[in-house]
């Protein structure tokens, strides 16, 4: 190339760049592969001004509550994990002792008597037997017992042994007369002295019974009631005065069969009612018999003017 060219060219690139700077342009350095890397653009008086101007403030976006996110057991440190809690103790169950051994035996199935009538009366004390005394332990005495001894932490076996009947015994007291045979068949008191000679209907009324004597041998006895207390039983020495099979009280229009009059209108006579309730009733003064069988046979041997003893 002439030296002339090379001026030439030369002269048109300074045309070119100060083109350039006069449009606000940036030139663009050429590489080896003929492809420019742009350069930033030069600021100019306009841009200047819109930066030195003052940006309006857009108001705050309030910000959410932030949710907490489960934290595994893993991802916290050893003082932080909470422990389990202890396992709750298991309650006691005490197993009660077992009941001491029974000790001997004083009264079983099988057996009667009075003592027999006596613990059926302490177990009616207290609410373990309900029926009237009869003085034979049988399987309802038997039961009653069974229950007092299983209530008491005794051996359960039905028997009175001296364990449980010393336990009955702290707990009752001892049975009236009337207590151990509230529906009869008491044993007749000792007969008044009046009672030992001749012949003499023996009416007690401490035992409730009346004993047919003759010459102070007892023949028979027989459970009698009295009147209640506005109208009680006479007592005294009487004599009988008057005997009617078949009588019917005028006064009270009451059936008196196989009376047997003894003072006024008192009479020994039979008492459907005192069959049918018991003691729960009384008479209006009269001594009532509740064995029909035994008053018609007692009837038979009562003659007028045999005695009447009727005493405490």
């Amino acid at each position: 190339m002439s030296r002339g060219a090379i001026a030439r060219g030369r002269a048109a690139a300074g045309a070119v760049a100060a083109l350039t700077l006069a449009c606000g342009c940036t030139a663009q350095a050429v590489g080896a592969g003929g492809k420019g890397e742009k350069s930033p653009p030069a600021r100019t008086s306009s841009d200047r001004a819109a930066k030195s101007a003052p940006t309006p403030r857009s108001s705050p976006t309030p910000e959410l509550p932030r949710m907490k996110s489960p934290v595994s057991r893993a991802e916290l440190p050893p003082s932080k994990v909470p422990s389990a809690p202890p396992p709750r103790p298991r309650p006691r169950v005490s197993t009660p002792p077992p009941p001491p051994e029974p000790g001997p035996t004083l009264l079983a199935r099988g057996q009667d008597g009075k003592k027999v009538r006596e613990l059926q009366a302490r177990l009616r004390q207290i609410g373990w037997f309900g029926q009237h005394p009869t003085g034979t332990y049988g399987p309802v005495t038997a039961t009653a017992v069974e229950g007092f001894q299983g209530k008491r932490g005794l051996l359960r076996t039905g028997a009175t042994d001296t364990r449980t009947w010393l336990r009955l015994v702290a707990m009752t007291r001892e049975p009236t007369r009337h207590e151990l045979y509230p529906d009869g068949g008491m044993p007749p008191a000792e007969p008044d002295r009046r009672c030992l000679t001749g012949r003499v209907m023996c009416i007690s009324k401490e035992s409730r019974t009346l004993t047919w004597m003759i010459d102070g041998k007892a023949v028979t006895t027989v459970d009698v009631r009295f009147g209640s207390e506005y109208t009680p039983t006479r007592e005294g020495e009487f004599r009988v005065f008057w005997k009617n099979r078949d009588h019917v009280s005028t006064l009270y229009d009451t059936p008196m069969p196989y009376a047997m009059f003894f003072s006024g209108g008192q009479a020994v006579h039979y008492s459907s009612d005192f069959a049918a309730r018991g003691y729960n009733g009384a008479s209006h003064g009269c001594v009532n018999v509740r064995d029909k069988k035994s008053i018609a046979k007692l009837f038979k041997q009562v003659e007028n003017g045999d005695r009447v003893v009727i005493y405490r």
